[in-house]
């Protein structure tokens, strides 16, 4: 059974992404793993081809910055790695820049791709998520918050990435895919409050005009942190590969965030109480279909 893992990744350093920790956090998974390296105006170029290791294979890519409807950009540049997997790959892993996958999931995830290697009904696995706001002691857990993505999906005929690359498709089609228990770890909101107001004006970038940016997302030096609607105190261990960066965390939220979030509108209340004592999330958007 062959493995290849795959990414994009631009301007790292300028936006602060754990892109090192999250190819790192996969490749015990992987016999290869491709990365669309794009025109950096940083040291990212470096930071990538600096990973000890073989099995990375880099493709050097030009961002059309004009492709700013829906974020196409990021799915072009997915695409673009995903092309240059070997043919005889059986597996594809796919971990954006500011996700990493926990050691501990490892055997479960070898396990599910061994067991339905052979199964046609399965032509993806799907992860759960946990999303780390501000620090890395909270976890997003809302509405707000995707739960699911496919991240592990079989090397088929017209498979492609999706919108803004959150997501895959078959030929237009949503995938088949198998619910299994372990988690993505997305670390893209752990920032000081400053430097998220940054990522959100840079990230509208590729969806927006830059005059529009300016207009709706002004320079400034606060955030308003209630934005994720929901924050629960982390406890447990971090990935290996990241946990260099977690101890070299240089700020510190002296108040306890979970009592700092936004109150929730009562449509949104009486569906986040549902889903808390059910485990169903009414109304969900889901770019695949779970198979049993």
């Amino acid at each position: 059974m062959k493995v290849s893992g795959f990414t994009f990744i631009r301007n790292a350093i300028a936006n602060d992404y754990p892109v090192v920790e999250s190819i790192t956090s996969v490749l015990p998974l992987c016999d290869e793993f491709i990365v669309a390296l794009g025109n950096s105006t940083d040291g990212t170029a470096d930071l990538i081809r600096n990973i000890k290791t073989d099995k990375i294979r880099i493709i050097d890519t030009i961002w059309d910055d004009t492709l700013k409807e829906g974020g196409q950009v990021f799915a072009e540049e997915t695409n673009k790695a995903l092309d240059a997997i070997a043919k005889d790959t059986d597996w594809m892993i796919y971990i954006q820049g500011d996700e990493c996958i926990h050691e501990k999931y490892f055997d479960i995830l070898k396990k599910e791709m061994r067991d339905n290697l052979k199964d046609d009904k399965v032509e993806g696995l799907l992860l759960k998520y946990k999303h780390f706001y501000a620090s890395y002691d909270y976890v997003a857990e809302s509405r707000r918050w995707y739960r699911r993505e496919i991240r592990i999906l079989k090397n088929l005929p017209g498979i492609r990435s999706y919108r803004d690359a959150q997501g895959f498709r078959i030929e237009g089609r949503k995938l088949h895919v198998k619910l299994v228990d372990a988690y993505v770890y997305h670390y893209g909101w752990v920032k000081t409050p400053e430097a998220l107001q940054g990522k959100v004006r840079n990230f509208n970038k590729f969806y927006q005009t830059d005059e529009w940016v300016e207009q709706n997302f002004p320079p400034q030096k606060s955030f308003d942190m209630r934005n994720a609607d929901r924050l629960v105190k982390f406890s447990e261990s971090h990935p290996a590969a990241i946990s260099n960066r977690v101890l070299a965390t240089n700020w510190k939220f002296e108040d306890d965030l979970t009592k700092k979030t936004r109150k929730m509108n009562l449509r949104r209340r009486i569906l986040q109480k549902i889903e808390d004592l059910t485990g169903i999330r009414l109304f969900e958007y889901r770019n695949y279909r779970i198979v049993k």
